[in-house]
């Protein structure tokens, strides 16, 4: 497989390279095939195995393999072949199906895919002697485990389900804010309104930042707002379910903003549109502490072609953004930046990128909810007055 990479190359793997690395044993399964389903351009699913253990609380390996941790913290085996109830608020550790046998020359990363994210469901995978969260080093020869806490929703997942993704990368991958600032006065990766924001008015900083918007749609509706304590949550039924009982609306106050309630959920859209050539993919940062007590997202990778289309022709897809502020409530206004884009160079371009060649969900997508739920949402059709008073 790394014949294919030219040694100049550096970045993160695309579709075709993910697909040489699980032939060459890179990436592999005893038990189960690969399937081509779970290729992405830049990014490869990664599926739950037969069994949960439940545990008393999160961990890191360090000095240690995952399974003798598990000697200490796991509290109760849990069988998935069959489905299992995850309940909110408890961690579980579930062995991954796929393993990794890695040259010195190639490093791992994982997120949580888009839907789990919007779930609020919070993963992070661990790897034999890691000690980091989502990070698997360059040589890892072993094992991969997903860490799963689902904060709002009681959940019910299954074996070869798959709730984040793993990219391969090798060399330096991170594209620098200059490298970003000439690519956009080329080729815009930011619009606003349907035309490219200018260039001048980028905000760069080791990443670029987005934008909130609290204007709304038609209906005036800016974000939603997790229920806890609602319905158990199937995650493989698709198109199931009725958004009003997981979810409510949220309405700006006069001025559009809006209040975050300390640890609630709520999924907003940002203010610019993002679009990702062939030859980038995008991370969501993790957001400064030193701006505000929340976290702006769960699940921050955007595939090359995101935004993009086939042939270029879109003029950027804009995020939705997962917000939980933390410890005291915060005010957002309209157009505050609230989360930072980091951007990678690819080794190559994919040979297939997201929307049409992959049958992505969320191309062109406004405030989406996940794929778990029904797209019409009956009943919300009346309008609130302007500013609720």
């Amino acid at each position: 497989m790394m014949t294919q990479i030219r040694d100049e190359n550096q970045g993160a793997f695309p579709f075709q390279c993910l697909e040489a690395a699980v032939q060459d044993g890179l990436i592999r399964s005893d038990k189960y095939n690969i399937p081509r389903s779970s290729f992405q351009p830049a990014s490869l699913d990664l599926r739950l195995g037969e069994k949960a253990y439940r545990l008393r609380c999160s961990f890191l390996p360090d000095k240690q393999s995952v399974q003798e941790k598990l000697r200490d913290f796991a509290m109760e085996e849990i069988d998935l072949r069959d489905g299992a109830i995850l309940e909110r608020n408890r961690p579980y550790l579930i062995p991954l199906i796929e393993e990794l046998r890695l040259p010195q020359s190639v490093r791992g990363k994982a997120n949580p895919r888009s839907s789990t994210g919007r779930l609020d469901i919070f993963t992070r995978v661990i790897s034999d002697h890691g000690h980091k969260f989502d990070e698997i080093r360059s040589g890892y020869n072993g094992k991969l485990y997903l860490e799963v806490l689902s904060r709002t929703f009681t959940i019910k997942v299954r074996t070869l389900e798959s709730l984040n993704q793993l990219r391969l990368m090798t060399g330096k991958s991170r594209c620098d804010d200059h490298e970003v600032l000439n690519y956009h006065r080329e080729t815009p990766i930011l619009y606003e309104g349907g035309s490219p924001v200018p260039a001048d008015n980028l905000v760069l900083s080791n990443g670029l930042f987005l934008g909130v918007d609290l204007q709304g749609d038609q209906r005036r509706v800016v974000g939603y707002r997790a229920k806890k304590n609602s319905l158990l949550l199937d995650l493989s039924r698709l198109g199931h379910y009725e958004p009003a009982h997981f979810w409510e609306a949220v309405y700006p106050e006069e001025g559009y903003r809006i209040v975050l309630e300390p640890e609630e959920f709520y999924l907003i859209l940002s203010l610019e549109s993002v679009r990702i050539p062939p030859q980038f993919a995008a991370e969501m940062a993790a957001y400064d502490p030193t701006s505000g007590e929340l976290r702006t997202h769960y699940a921050g990778f955007f595939d090359p072609g995101f935004g993009y289309g086939a042939g270029g022709q879109l003029k950027g897809t804009r995020a939705v953004l997962e917000v939980r502020a933390h410890d005291v409530p915060f005010i957002l206004e309209h157009g505050q930046r609230v989360c930072k884009l980091e951007f990678e160079n690819m080794c190559e371009s994919p040979t297939i990128l997201y929307g049409e060649d992959m049958g992505s969900s969320y191309q062109e997508q406004e405030l989406t909810l996940s794929k778990h739920f029904r797209r019409e949402w009956p009943g919300r059709a009346q309008q609130p007055p302007l500013f609720p008073s």
